[in-house]
């Protein structure tokens, strides 16, 4: 697909963003001359005129849709309202006003936490109906898995061309780190550097520890958005992972070896794990489109680490 994206007009949402900058960062490398990031403070992503009006002034042939209002557990059990309306609004009418201008492709990015609480490892794409989402993480799955029930609506209907992804948690470099809104790697290194600066001998992680997560290294996640937006052109959703899934306690004993944390490790049972176990069958995006995570999860880890140390104020 070499010079696939060399003359057209991509508009990528959350572009400013943690994996909106590596999206455009790959379009660029792959020689698009026209990448267009419409910034909240121009345009409300919530609402239909702002939308209209982006779609107008930007004039995209593609739009790769990465802006989402997220968290983690703590996030989404203080603002389920906010998450649901806000991610679903931005989504469905992108979608909408994408197909009233005939753009040529719609990319709309889902969540792993769209899959039903009890899924059986490793998820697979046919599942994800099988159930109701993790409790904690409801809304914002539900909202954006309305997402992929409209995009094969539209293709069904309009013969419109919207694909939809299910990437699983992201880490890297430039991640979120406010303790407020962050997911679990982030949160984590913040706690141990945090507790190494100031000499603290314990740090206290919520739940048990025993549930499990995959993550996938977000320059390998905006690599397989790229290469689907590239060559996936089918109603199908497709899961974008790393294949593997490691326990909350494993993890926390692994950023603490490499961050330097020597401490006792308190855990908060009072505090919910949220879904069980997460691991994505990546059998598809292989197939379909050629994508492999290539990060190794430890050097990923170091490299994330390294930068938090080296960016925090």
């Amino acid at each position: 697909m070499a010079g696939f994206f060399e003359d057209k007009r991509i508009v990528v949402t959350g572009g400013a963003g943690f994996l909106g900058g590596y999206v455009v960062d790959g379009l660029r490398k792959r020689g698009c001359k026209n990448i267009l990031v419409p910034k909240i403070e121009n345009y409300d992503l919530t609402k239909s005129d702002d939308i209209k009006r982006m779609y107008e002034e930007m004039r995209p042939d593609i739009v790769i849709h990465l802006a989402a209002v997220v968290g983690g557990i703590g996030a989404n059990r203080e603002h389920p309202g906010s998450f649901f309306y806000q991610n679903l609004m931005m989504g469905v009418e992108l979608i909408e006003q994408g197909r009233l201008r005939e753009i040529e492709k719609f990319v709309a990015i889902g969540t792993v936490c769209a899959y039903p609480k009890f899924t059986p490892v490793p998820f697979k794409e046919d599942d994800i109906w099988d159930g109701y989402p993790e409790e904690t993480n409801a809304p914002y799955g539900l909202a954006k898995k309305m997402l992929l029930v409209q995009s094969q609506a539209y293709r069904a209907e309009y013969g419109f061309n919207s694909i939809f992804l299910l990437p699983v948690n992201l880490y890297g470099p430039g991640d979120n780190f406010d303790p407020a809104s962050s997911h679990v790697i982030p949160a984590l290194i913040k706690k141990c550097v945090d507790a190494v600066s100031s000499g603290s001998d314990y740090i206290e992680c919520w739940g048990t520890g025993a549930a499990s997560r995959e993550f996938i290294y977000v320059a390998d996640a905006a690599e397989g958005i790229l290469l689907a937006t590239e060559m996936y052109n089918k109603p199908e959703p497709v899961n974008i992972g790393a294949g593997f899934e490691i326990k909350i306690k494993d993890l926390v004993e692994k950023i603490a070896k490499y961050t330097g944390f020597t401490g006792g490790i308190r855990w908060d049972g009072s505090r919910p794990d949220g879904q069980p176990r997460r691991r994505l069958d990546i059998w598809r995006a292989k197939a379909e489109f050629g994508f492999e995570a290539k990060m190794d999860f430890d050097e990923g880890l170091k490299k994330t680490i390294k930068w938090y140390i080296e960016n925090r104020k």
